[in-house]
């Protein structure tokens, strides 16, 4: 990730102003969905690949809830293994 987007990312968590956030609940909700935005570049449900990031930021707006945590704690692994500077939700 970008400087810029970790910036983004910080800010978006906050909650700060330039974030469509109206409540903490909705800056953390946002904040997972951008990491998952700028990191995500697969994934697989029952065997059929989702590769375009269009079609991605889709399916992770319709997960169920055990399928966010579900990436959310993919999200946690991945930014503490490449970038321990990025708190993830």
């Amino acid at each position: 990730m970008t400087a810029q987007t970790r910036v983004r990312y910080a800010q978006t968590l906050a909650g700060e102003a330039g974030s469509a956030a109206s409540t903490q609940e909705d800056a953390w909700q946002r904040a997972a969905e951008l990491l998952f935005e700028h990191l995500a570049v697969r994934w697989v449900i029952a065997g059929a690949p989702i590769e375009r990031q269009r079609e991605l930021l889709m399916r992770f707006r319709a997960a169920s809830p055990d399928e966010r945590a579900w990436v959310r704690q993919a999200l946690r692994e991945h930014c503490a293994e490449h970038f321990p500077d990025v708190k993830a939700p």
